[in-house]
C-alpha cells in the first residue's frame, strides 16, 4: 500500500492532521493500534483552547462540540479556604471549551470516513524504516495478524509516548529532556450534578484537588496522592472524606455534590520533550514529541498546533517544492511546547504539596497564588497562556 502522508496514530493528533491535509488535496492512511469502538470508548478529559475551537469550527467539525461542549469564561483558584475567580473574558476576551478528547476523535472518526478517508483500525505499527531517506516505508501488523508495509513520502508519528515513532530515531539524533514529579492525581468520575459551573483549583494543606466536569451529568474530580499508591487503598468514603476536606470554604455556602463514582485510576505527573520533532522524512507530533502534566490543560492542544504546522509545511512542499517550511517544523512547535511545559510546570508546582519539604515552599505557594489572584497583571498572564498562546 502506498500513500502522500503516512500517519500513525489514530488519536486526536493522526486524526487532525489526515482531514486538514484532506482539505489541501493530500492523500493520507492512518494506522491505528486500537479498533474504531475501543478509540472511541475512552474517556479522556478535555479542554481546549480558543484557537483549537476556532480550528474545529473553521474547518467544519465543531457543530456538536458547540452544542455538547460546555464553554466557560474563567477558572477559580482556591487557597487558605477562600475561593477568588480569574475572569479569562474580562482579562483576555477569550474563554476554554470543555469537550472531552474522545468526543473530539469521535468527530475527526466520522468526518475522515464520510469524506472518504482511510483508517486502518487494529494495525500495529512495529518499525518506521528509511526515514531519512526520499522513501519512507512503516512496517506493521493488520487485523488478521499479518505484516504489511505502508510506503510513502513522509511520516507522521502521533502514536503517543510508547509509540515506535520516537524509537525510531537514531539515539545520537535525538535528545530528550525529562521530570517526574513526585506526586500523582486519583482521578475519579461521578454521576452527579455539577458541584460548580467552572473549573476549581484548590490548594491545600493535604494537597491539590480539582473539581471539573465532564457533562451536566458526570463530573470529573482529582486529588493529589502518591503515584505509587493502589487504588484499592481508596474506598468511595475516604475519596469523598479528602474531597470535602481540602475544598472547604471558610465562609461557607457552598458544598461537592457526591454521586455513585463510575471510575477511579492514578496518573503520574511528568515533563517530557523531545527535540528536535523530525528526522528526516519522520515528523513526530503531539504525545510521541512531548508530554505536559495536566495542570495546565494543554495536552491535546499542543498536539493540534503541531499537526496544523505539519500540515502547513507539508502542503508547501506539495504546491511548490518548497523545504523551508518543513526545515523550519521543529524549531517552530518547539518555541510553543517550551512555553506551554513552562506554564504548566509553573501550575503544577504552585498548586501541589511537596510534603518531603519544609513549610517555606508552602508559605511561597501560598504568596503566589496571593499575588496571582490581587494582582491584574499576573491574572492576566496566567489567562493568557491557560486560554492559548498564539497558534504559529
Amino acid at each position: 500500500m502506498r500513500t502522500q502522508v503516512g500517519i500513525v496514530g489514530g488519536g486526536p493528533a493522526g486524526l487532525l492532521l489526515s482531514y486538514l491535509l484532506h482539505l489541501r488535496g493530500i492523500e493520507s492512511v492512518v494506522l491505528e493500534r486500537r479498533s474504531r469502538e475501543e478509540l472511541e470508548s475512552e474517556i479522556r478529559a478535555g479542554v481546549l483552547e480558543q484557537g483549537t475551537v476556532d480550528l474545529l469550527n473553521e474547518i467544519g467539525v465543531g457543530e456538536r462540540m458547540m452544542k455538547e461542549g460546555a464553554f466557560h469564561r474563567g477558572v477559580n483558584l482556591q487557597f487558605g479556604g477562600h475561593r477568588h475567580r480569574i475572569d479569562f473574558q474580562d482579562l483576555v476576551g477569550r474563554g476554554i471549551m470543555l469537550y472531552g478528547q474522545h468526543e473530539v476523535v469521535k468527530d475527526l472518526i466520522a468526518a475522515r470516513l464520510a469524506a472518504g478517508g482511510e483508517i486502518v483500525f487494529e494495525a500495529r505499527a512495529v518499525a518506521v524504516e528509511g526515514a531519512d531517506t526520499g522513501s519512507p516505508a512503516i512496517r506493521y501488523v493488520g487485523r488478521e495478524g499479518r505484516e504489511e508495509t505502508l510506503s510513502c513520502d513522509f511520516v507522521a508519528g502521533c502514536d503517543g509516548f510508547h509509540g515506535v515513532c520516537r524509537q525510531s530515531i537514531p539515539d545520537g539524533a535525538r535528545r530528550e529532556y525529562e521530570r517526574h514529579y513526585p506526586f500523582g492525581w486519583f482521578g475519579i468520575l461521578v454521576e452527579a450534578p455539577r458541584s460548580s459551573e467552572e473549573l476549581i483549583y484548590c490548594l491545600h494543606e493535604r494537597g491539590f484537588a480539582l473539581i471539573s466536569t465532564r457533562s451536566p451529568q458526570i463530573q470529573r474530580m482529582y486529588l493529589q496522592c502518591d503515584p505509587e499508591d493502589d487504588v484499592a487503598n481508596w474506598p468511595d468514603d475516604r475519596v469523598w472524606e479528602e474531597l470535602h476536606a481540602r475544598l472547604a470554604m471558610a465562609e461557607g455556602g457552598w458544598r461537592l455534590k457526591e454521586g455513585p463514582i463510575l471510575q477511579k485510576g492514578i496518573v503520574a505527573m511528568r515533563s517530557f520533550i523531545c527535540e528536535p520533532m523530525r528526522y528526516g522524512r519522520l515528523f513526530l507530533a503531539g504525545d510521541a514529541a512531548h508530554i505536559v502534566p495536566p495542570t495546565g490543560a494543554k495536552g491535546m492542544n499542543l498536539a493540534v498546533s503541531d499537526v496544523r504546522v505539519l500540515c502547513e509545511s507539508v502542503a508547501a512542499f506539495y504546491a511548490s517544492g518548497r523545504t523551508d517550511l518543513l526545515d523550519a517544523y521543529s524549531e517552530r512547535c518547539l518555541r510553543r511546547v517550551w512555553k506551554a511545559q513552562r506554564f504548566s510546570w509553573w501550575m503544577t508546582s504552585m498548586l501541589h504539596r511537596f510534603h518531603g519539604e519544609d513549610e517555606f515552599r508552602y508559605r511561597l505557594q501560598l504568596a503566589e497564588l496571593d499575588y496571582v489572584t490581587g494582582s491584574r497583571a499576573a491574572s492576566t498572564s496566567l489567562a493568557e497562556n491557560y486560554t492559548g498562546l498564539p497558534l504559529e
